[in-house]
């Protein structure tokens, strides 16, 4: 990982990756004694990707938030939400 993306994974980073449908996101980081893995699947809709040139993109923390809530980042508005829990 870090020859292709150029950043060390020990050093705080979050590492995103989107699934080829678009609706499956891993978030992976290293938290001091280990990997972790953090994923989250949309039943409807896809998340939101940024355009990627040169193999990372960096995100703010905000843009970040929208994207796992699986908001359009380039135009904050809530595209589903669920009808019920459970």
């Amino acid at each position: 990982m870090q020859e292709v993306l150029k950043h060390n994974p020990l050093g705080g980073n979050l590492f995103c990756f989107r699934g080829k449908r678009g609706n499956l996101l891993k978030v992976i980081w290293h938290d001091g004694q280990g990997a972790c893995l953090f994923t989250k699947r949309l039943e409807l809709g896809r998340f939101i990707w940024p355009t990627v040139e040169g193999g990372a993109v960096t995100v703010s923390s905000a843009q970040l938030s929208y994207l796992l809530s699986g908001i359009d980042w380039r135009n904050p508005q809530e595209t589903w939400r669920p009808a019920r829990v459970g």
